[in-house]
């Protein structure tokens, strides 16, 4: 039987194309859930809501108004609401110094407030046993240069969850965060295709390469699972990489070097 029979999902950040909330939104409904799925790019939802057979609402997560009729228009649509996942996320990479107070308030309402409120807007409306999954990182816990503005936010947000499982949990819902580390997708664009820079990136990994999308759709997908017993926690879902560090820029930048130089000896 499918984990997921039965369930109703809400997914926001699954407007990207091949992003983690899509790839996040087969994987539920390959396992029995009923899905909306939500973003800023209508077609790219509709085709995706097509695909998977859900519903699509356009909503900005930084807008509290949309994130209400997000709510609403799910359960209108489901019938109720068993699991809301936040998959949204903007990589900010500016130096500590240089990052302006426009970015600052940029990367808080999409990376702190409007996640929030989101979980507001669903918590408002959940069903008792329900299961909420925020998408973290692992510059939450490990240093990354430049990435200040990015990792605080990340960070904040797993303590809100911490929250949110202490103050529902006599409703049986559970909230919990995952933290990728590097991982080749449609945020980290070019430097997921440089195979110097994931090269880098691999060998701070004990396990040897770095993550997938779909590595971190199962492991959201088991903690919306009626078997998992987890409430309050942040789990690394990036091959140990929280045991070491991620490399720095100055080594990044080393690593492509010393491609580019092994190209032109072989020609």
């Amino acid at each position: 039987m499918p984990r997921l029979e039965g369930k109703r999902a809400v997914i926001i950040g699954a407007a990207g194309k091949d992003n983690l909330g899509q790839v996040l939104a087969r994987r539920f409904a390959a396992e029995g859930a009923q899905v909306t799925v939500a973003g800023r790019h209508q077609d790219v939802l509709a085709e995706l809501a097509a695909e998977i057979g859900g519903h699509a609402v356009t909503a900005d997560i930084t807008r509290t108004q949309d994130n209400e009729a997000l709510a609403e228009a799910a359960l209108a649509r489901m019938g109720g609401i068993d699991i809301a996942v936040n998959c949204t996320g903007w990589g900010l990479l500016v130096p500590f110094l240089d990052t302006t107070r426009d970015e600052l308030e940029q990367m808080t309402r999409l990376q702190f407030i409007g996640p929030f409120e989101f979980f507001q807007s669903m918590l408002r409306r959940m069903a008792d046993g329900g299961s909420i999954v925020q998408v973290s990182s692992a510059t939450a816990r490990i240093m990354m240069d430049d990435h200040a503005a990015y990792m605080g936010t990340k960070a904040g947000m797993d303590h809100v969850i911490r929250c949110i499982a202490n103050e529902f949990g006599a409703r049986g819902i559970r909230a919990n965060s995952v933290s990728p580390g590097f991982t080749a997708s449609p945020m980290t664009g070019r430097a997921a295709r440089n195979d110097a820079v994931v090269g880098a990136f691999a060998r701070e990994y004990p396990l040897g390469r770095v993550g997938t999308l779909e590595d971190t759709a199962e492991a959201i997908a088991w903690l919306c699972t009626d078997a998992c017993f987890l409430t309050g926690e942040n789990l690394q879902v990036n091959g140990g990489l929280t045991l070491r560090r991620n490399p720095t820029n100055a080594e990044i930048a080393g690593a492509v070097r010393a491609a580019k130089a092994a190209r032109a000896a072989a020609q």
